[in-house]
């Protein structure tokens, strides 16, 4: 029995898992006069479906889904979120709509305690740098060179938390994987 499963009066307990956190970037997006209405394109449509085929295969399926007002993002897990065995509801938050760390820390604090997969599409830059600042210093070195490249549109990057998202701040999480599914 490894220490993690037996608590220091000799009780057995079951293993924690730990808990994760995806920082999404949408997928591509057209332009247009009003930043909040611009939709994907049929590339970002088929980007964002690849998304979520790639999270229901790697295991990757959030409890909890945050998600920008932007008309791009909704979208993006739109087709993202059908490919989901769990069929989990986004949540919009207008604080991932405004596109700063800050605020996106404080969405994900707000995650109940039973949450262990919490997901945030939202914009760059903040995801990009909020993505550079929680690395604890301890993640996958090809993860760390996507993230560092500058988060493309579809991009995710799937943290580990050792203690609760109320605590995620700075050098708080481990990187483990960046990808671009469809790409």
């Amino acid at each position: 029995m490894s220490p993690a499963e037996q608590r220091a009066d000799g009780c057995q307990t079951r293993p924690v898992p730990p808990r994760r956190l995806l920082l999404i970037r949408h997928a591509r997006a057209a332009g247009g006069p009003v930043d909040l209405e611009r939709p994907l394109t049929a590339e970002g449509v088929q980007q964002a479906a690849a998304l979520g085929a790639w999270l229901e295969h790697a295991g990757l399926v959030p409890d909890r889904v945050l998600v920008s007002p932007a008309r791009r993002a909704v979208q993006t897990w739109e087709q993202a979120g059908a490919a989901l065995s769990s069929g989990v509801q986004p949540i919009g938050d207008a604080r991932i709509g405004d596109n700063t760390v800050d605020a996106l820390l404080a969405a994900i604090r707000e995650t109940p305690e039973n949450a262990l997969s919490v997901a945030v599409v939202g914009h760059n830059p903040s995801i990009g740098e909020l993505a550079g600042v929680l690395d604890d210093g301890r993640s996958d070195p090809v993860a760390r060179r996507g993230v560092e490249s500058g988060f493309p549109a579809g991009g995710v990057a799937v943290f580990e938390l050792a203690g609760s998202f109320a605590a995620v701040g700075p050098g708080a999480a481990t990187l483990r994987e960046f990808r671009v599914p469809g790409d």
